[in-house]
């Protein structure tokens, strides 16, 4: 039986990451709207893992006999003027995730709750990879995206991306 504390924590995380999701739906619409289909689907693809990340949290909660708790996901309301901007709205979004996954962390690490530490280290890799990509993404789009070549070809890039789903079998 997990401490209450942690249940509660990683029942918030859900919704936060499920709200991740709407948002970079939301971004890769914008980018759909601009013509730029390989933005769009490479925010689709993060739209889908973020869903990914949710159900990973709702399974452990599962695994472990807890009940899962369902709170009201915001709608994103981040206002995108120039193409850079979801780009850096998600680097920002990536990084508030990693601060409550590293919160979950501290209190699991406080209550002596080893299985959940173990659950959220690959959440903290993972949480790597994701800044990681984001900040590339920003760095990318800053140096090639006032050119129309440029742009192309990023666009090409992020069009190849490919979704592929985690493990579900997290104790």
């Amino acid at each position: 039986m997990l401490n209450k504390k942690i249940v509660s924590l990683m029942n918030e995380q859900i919704t936060k990451e499920f709200h991740s999701a709407y948002l970079y739906l939301d971004f890769g619409n914008y980018f759909e709207s601009k013509g730029l289909l390989g933005l769009a689907n490479w925010f689709k693809i993060q739209g889908k893992e973020e869903l990914d990340h949710g159900m990973l949290f709702y399974q452990y909660l599962q695994n472990n006999g807890e009940t899962v708790k369902f709170e009201t996901v915001d709608a994103p309301n981040i206002i995108l003027e120039t193409l850079i901007d979801p780009l850096v709205e998600s680097l920002k979004q990536e990084r508030f995730v990693t601060d409550c996954i590293n919160k979950i962390y501290r209190e699991a690490e406080l209550l002596k709750d080893y299985r959940s530490m173990e659950f959220l280290d690959w959440f903290i890799k993972e949480q790597g990879e994701e800044e990681t990509s984001a900040q590339e993404l920003v760095s990318k789009m800053e140096l090639f995206g006032e050119d129309s070549g440029g742009l192309y070809l990023l666009d090409k890039e992020c069009g190849k991306r490919q979704y592929s789903a985690p493990d579900y079998n997290f104790g």
